[in-house]
């Protein structure tokens, strides 16, 4: 019988740790603070982060998770509840933005993906809150899914940037 060993490098370990500690802190965050002026940019830092220095699948799980606790620890209203695929998707597309071109330009990237991330974020939720909610309701939705996403993807943007900037850790 041959056995078959994998050695585990420092960088994997790493990569690995990276992932777990990106990970607790898009899950466990939102059901603890409550202020999307403190997730937002916390949340928007670990994707941008996750986006850099992981795999595009490993970013993804990431990118999954913070609309759901959110919704289910009340941070995200219940009435934006059908938004929750539309923010997983904003997530995924500020990830595949920022990976795709910061190798080459960091901060265009980043501003981009975090453009492109309130653009369908503030369209969807116009669109699927007038739909379901009523207007009052809508508004203030919409309100919720419009400059706060772009202002909080850009401050965790720029954290990212600066956390990059400073530190070693391997791609």
């Amino acid at each position: 019988m041959k056995t078959i060993s994998k050695t585990l490098t420092k960088q994997k370990v790493g990569k690995g740790a990276l992932f777990l500690t990106l990970f607790s802190i898009a899950a466990i965050l939102p059901a603890v603070i409550h202020q999307q002026a403190i997730t937002g940019p916390i949340i928007n830092t670990t994707l941008f982060l996750a986006a850099y220095y992981l795999s595009f699948e490993l970013a993804l799980m990431i990118a999954l998770f913070p609309s759901i606790i959110a919704l289910s620890a009340g941070l995200l209203p219940v009435a934006l509840a059908p938004m929750v695929p539309f923010i997983m998707i904003s997530n995924i597309l500020l990830i595949w933005i920022f990976k795709k071109f910061s190798k080459t330009q960091k901060i265009g990237s980043m501003i981009g993906a975090s453009a492109l991330k309130f653009i369908f974020l503030y369209l969807t939720s116009f669109i699927v809150t007038n739909l379901i909610v009523k207007a009052e309701i809508a508004k203030k939705a919409s309100l919720m899914m419009s400059w706060p996403q772009l202002l909080t993807a850009i401050t965790g943007g720029f954290i990212a940037l600066s956390i990059i900037k400073f530190t070693k850790f391997e791609k």
